[in-house]
């Protein structure tokens, strides 16, 4: 005996158009981005050294406390390895670090 074929009936989401984001007044059209890049992220920092003593600034872990350049990587966006004085490792953006003047 042959096996008969299986109807399935049209999705309910074929009848909907296609979205066209350029027609006036759809909400969906107008939309704003979630996230903004920054692209200074990507230059470089020459003034960074491995020994520095800096600070980590941002909105990120450990934000504002001082630490000191473990290592620098270098790559699409220049970071830096750093050990924050209560001995606990990051790797923060480059743009993120502020120098510290050692104390005198």
């Amino acid at each position: 005996m042959r096996k008969r074929k299986v109807n399935y009936p049209v999705a309910k989401t074929a009848t909907k158009g296609a979205r066209n984001p350029l027609v006036p007044g759809d909400p969906r059209g107008n939309r704003t981005p979630a996230t903004a890049i920054d692209m200074t992220a990507l230059e470089g920092r020459n003034d960074l050294s491995v020994g520095d003593r800096v600070r980590i600034g941002g909105a990120g872990l450990y934000a504002g406390e001082l630490a000191t350049v473990t290592a620098l990587v270098t790559g699409v966006i220049p970071s830096a390895t750093v050990r924050t004085d209560e001995n606990r490792t990051r790797r923060v953006r480059a743009i993120d670090i502020e120098r510290v003047h050692p104390e005198r």
